[in-house]
């Protein structure tokens, strides 16, 4: 029935976001839909939500919006975190068919019995504590990378954090089911697999619907490095606490992991990281930083940091500010504190005007772009493999060395999806590298 029906997606978000996403999309295809572009006319339009900030939540009818632009007739399904935590505020949007929670998600062509759009939108959503069994995500024919989703869910309780909320506990794939889902992803051709969850440092808890954990990341790690035919494993997000010095020390050896690791700080207070209960403290990350520089001189290290989090004064944030300027670091993300129902922080004296929060926002996006142009700096003249993008970027063609650093050059399709060995030659003016070949 669906042979002549067309289908696109939106991905609000994580990379875990997009993994998810890219296996709703293989559901829809082995039903006899044709994916297309977001941007073209479709029968079905699902978009995969986020909450972690409050521009998430208004992006969303923004893009429903632009989706009945292609097509008023468009049957629109909301799906993700920001479904799982809002389901009827998602539903009473202007155009919206049918909202479907954490666990449901997954089985979304079977909430479709005929593409009639619906008064209101029909919700099916759990509660969050129902969320507890593990289903396997990965993206392929996306980009030139793949995410390959190892965990779901968490057991931290951040005094900010809706995510434990909208993806309930803690939980991780069989080892056996992500090596064979590496394997699936080697064979269609794909050179980089980025390991993505919501705490992937804490794999190996709930692998078999217990809590207790049967492997450690460390050993998911090791088991990955021997698929053969995988040339690139990236570690995406991973909580300072979760990344222990065996592990570095098994990257920095690794035939294929990459010197390249995002570990969220949030805070360069201890006053602040104990307001936010995070499970370490300043020291922790400063030890980590510190060991991966040891062995790895060239590593990339991303940052997660909030700022205008409730009791940030001007000299907590000069703290951060200060401790971050100082710390051998290569770029930050920046997000500036929101307030997010059902979250112990949303109770807590010490608000921050947004004004004040901005402005901070913007310091430190500032120093961020000092941090990244002094690691491009820092990376020049030596001899590197760049894995080029898809994309023609006006007229020039990107990629990423195995330490994170972008570059650019002529657009050649040629480049599309290939490795090669360069020499970084010197930073262009938009801040991206440019580089010789190496024959």
């Amino acid at each position: 029935m669906n042979a002549e029906k067309k289908v696109a997606f939106y991905t609000l978000g994580c990379k875990l976001n997009f993994s998810e996403t890219s296996t709703i999309a293989r559901d829809f295809v082995n039903e006899g839909f044709e994916r297309v572009n977001f941007e073209e006319k479709a029968d079905v339009y699902v978009i995969n939500t986020c909450s972690v900030t409050d521009n998430a939540d208004k992006r969303f009818k923004t893009i429903v919006k632009s989706a009945l632009k292609q097509n008023e007739e468009a049957f629109i399904i909301g799906v993700g975190c920001y479904a799982q935590l809002k389901p009827k505020e998602l539903a009473a949007v202007d155009g919206v068919d049918l909202v479907l929670g954490a666990t449901e998600k997954f089985n979304v062509t079977s909430y479709i019995n005929d593409l009639t759009k619906n008064q209101i939108g029909e919700v099916h959503s759990c509660e969050i504590e129902e969320a507890d069994f593990y289903v396997g995500s990965y993206s392929i024919g996306d980009r030139t990378r793949a995410f390959l989703k190892v965990q779901d869910g968490c057991d931290y309780k951040c005094t900010y954090c809706t995510i434990p909320l909208a993806r309930g506990i803690s939980r991780s794939d069989t080892l056996e089911n992500v090596l064979n889902n590496a394997r699936e992803i080697s064979k269609k051709n794909i050179k980089e697999i980025v390991l993505t969850g919501v705490n992937i440092g804490d794999y190996g808890k709930g692998e078999f619907g217990n809590k207790k954990h049967e492997h450690t990341f460390l050993e998911l790690v090791k088991a990955l490095d021997e698929v053969v035919g995988i040339h690139r494993l990236r570690i995406s997000s991973i909580e300072p606490n979760l990344l222990k010095n065996e592990t570095i020390n098994f990257v920095a050896n690794s035939k294929t992991f990459v010197p390249h690791f995002h570990i969220p700080l949030q805070s360069g207070s201890d006053v602040l990281l104990k307001r936010m209960k995070r499970r370490y403290l300043r020291r922790i990350y400063t030890d980590r930083v510190a060991k991966i520089k040891e062995v790895m001189p060239h590593a990339c290290i991303g940052v997660d940091v909030i700022v205008g989090f409730p009791g940030e004064t001007e000299a907590l944030f000069l703290e951060t500010y200060n401790y971050l300027s100082e710390l051998d670091i290569s770029y930050l993300h920046v997000f500036t504190y929101s307030e997010r129902p059902n979250t112990e922080a949303i109770k807590m004296d010490g608000v921050v005007p947004k004004n004040v929060r901005a402005k901070r926002s913007k310091m430190l996006r500032g120093l961020s772009v000092k941090k990244r142009r002094a690691f491009y700096e820092s990376q020049l003249n030596n001899n590197l493999t760049v894995l080029f993008e898809s994309e023609n970027k006006e007229g020039y063609i990107h990629g990423f060395t195995e330490n994170y650093v972008k570059v650019k050059t002529p657009w050649n399709p040629e480049l599309v999806n290939t490795l090669h060995k360069v020499n970084l030659t010197k930073i262009d003016e938009d801040g991206l590298v440019r580089f010789d070949f190496i024959t």
